[in-house]
């Protein structure tokens, strides 16, 4: 697994909206809504950049945005409900890839075959540890700040 530096900032960006929302607790999960700029000078991410990325985890259903000058983005559900492979697929597409192609359509002959298994097993381990891990348990898990 290659972790792209869109997919880092991606990552970076909800589980700030995710903070921004309080307590995955408390039943609210659209919470405070938070701007574009605010998100890349707290995450030190171009805002350039981080303008693409917003639009491809609204476009996945991660995030809602409301325009004007109180707008901003908000998470559309719980950040305990948002996994960090839910994050990474919206930002990236396949959690795995061999040579730019999706595990699952890499094609190996002769003594090579036995490989597209083992790509496939590394998905799979993959993708059991990012789609169990929810932003909410990589906000609990933070060390408190003073």
């Amino acid at each position: 697994m290659y972790v792209s530096a869109r997919a880092d900032y991606a990552l970076r960006a909800m589980l700030a909206v995710a903070d921004a929302a309080g307590s995955p607790g408390d039943g609210e999960y659209g919470g405070e809504l938070v701007k574009a700029a605010s998100l890349a000078d707290s995450q030190d991410i171009p805002l350039s950049f981080l303008q693409g990325i917003l639009l491809d985890l609204r476009r996945a259903g991660l995030l809602h945005s409301h325009r004007g000058t109180e707008g901003g983005y908000a998470l559309t559900r719980p950040s305990a409900e948002i996994s960090v492979g839910d994050v990474l697929r919206a930002a990236g597409g396949a959690l795995t890839s061999v040579r730019g192609v999706p595990v699952d359509r890499a094609d190996y002959h002769g003594v090579a075959s036995g490989l597209r298994d083992v790509w496939l097993a590394v998905d799979g381990a993959i993708a059991l540890v990012v789609d169990r891990t929810a932003l909410a348990d990589l906000l609990a898990d933070r060390a408190p700040t003073a």
